[in-house]
């Protein structure tokens, strides 16, 4: 059965507690499966603008695979919170010797300009961090909806955007059998996990 909207607050609290039981060989051994997958995607090509994610606790870290994007001259982006109040966000260039800061939530954000945001329909893919996906590409994330406003060009019935691809990046056990989606919720088109690349069913 899928889980309603009321259940979503008890399905973090066990998603965060299952990934957070993996040990820290378990978690290497699957940040490199997951590499191995993104890699085989063909995701970090010259130019491409790929945005990622810095990860908070627990979820999984990309830090491999933002140097070897960076090595193949992809140009990366990551989330930076532009409205704590009104849950916003947008997207901004990043390197991973430049500077940072603690932003909202305690997520690291990095130093730029005000002119340097981007909008999502501006990138080629955005790895997505997630909580819980199914394999219709609903995503259970942490509940602010950051990602569902920034993303919301994708949900137009009536225009619809083929850019950014969505790809979501967990750990194998964070799958669920069915997530009931919210009339807000942004579907992905991929799940990366250290198993193998979900093609999400619609």
């Amino acid at each position: 059965m899928a889980p309603s909207s009321a259940d979503r607050p008890a399905l973090r609290r066990q998603l965060r507690q299952l990934r957070g039981a993996l040990t820290r060989a378990e978690r290497a051994a699957a940040e490199r499966r997951i590499l191995h997958h993104l890699q085989r995607l063909r995701l970090f090509a010259p130019g491409a603008r790929l945005a990622t994610y810095l990860a908070m606790p627990d979820e999984v870290n990309l830090a491999a695979a933002v140097r070897l994007a960076q090595a193949s001259g992809a140009r990366l982006f990551v989330p930076l919170v532009t409205s704590r109040r009104r849950r916003t966000m947008a997207f901004v260039p990043f390197r991973p010797d430049g500077a940072l800061r603690t932003g909202a939530f305690g997520i690291a954000e990095p130093v730029v300009a005000r002119a340097q945001r981007l909008a999502a329909v501006n990138l080629d893919t955005v790895l997505v961090p997630l909580l819980g996906f199914d394999r219709t590409g609903q995503r259970l994330g942490m509940g602010a909806g950051f990602y569902d406003r920034a993303l919301a060009r994708r949900r137009d019935p009536h225009r619809p955007w083929r850019r950014p691809r969505l790809i979501g990046v967990a750990y194998a056990c964070q799958e669920l059998e069915a997530i009931a989606p919210a009339a807000w919720d942004v579907a992905l088109d991929l799940v990366v996990t250290d198993r193998e690349v979900v093609r999400c069913r619609r």
